[in-house]
């Protein structure tokens, strides 16, 4: 085999290589994503009452004290 074939061979198989591991790097994010995902979706599915209160309160901070309503 000549050097120049030998380097052909080699350099396809280091690019496959490279392809494969970026896939199973991007597999293997995914993966970490969706277990995050679902476990803050467990966290705050656990107190939907703070989750309402919480965007309440920042709908009002979010309001101009003019719009407010007197009390």
């Amino acid at each position: 085999m000549s050097r120049h074939h030998a380097d052909q061979q080699h350099s396809a198989s280091r690019t496959r290589r490279q392809q494969e591991d970026l896939r199973r790097m991007q597999f293997r994010r995914a993966i970490e994503d969706y277990s995050e995902q679902r476990r803050l979706s467990q966290e705050v599915a656990d107190f939907p009452e703070l989750i309402a209160a919480n965007y309440l309160t920042t709908l009002q901070s979010a309001q101009p004290r003019s719009a407010r309503p007197e009390r």
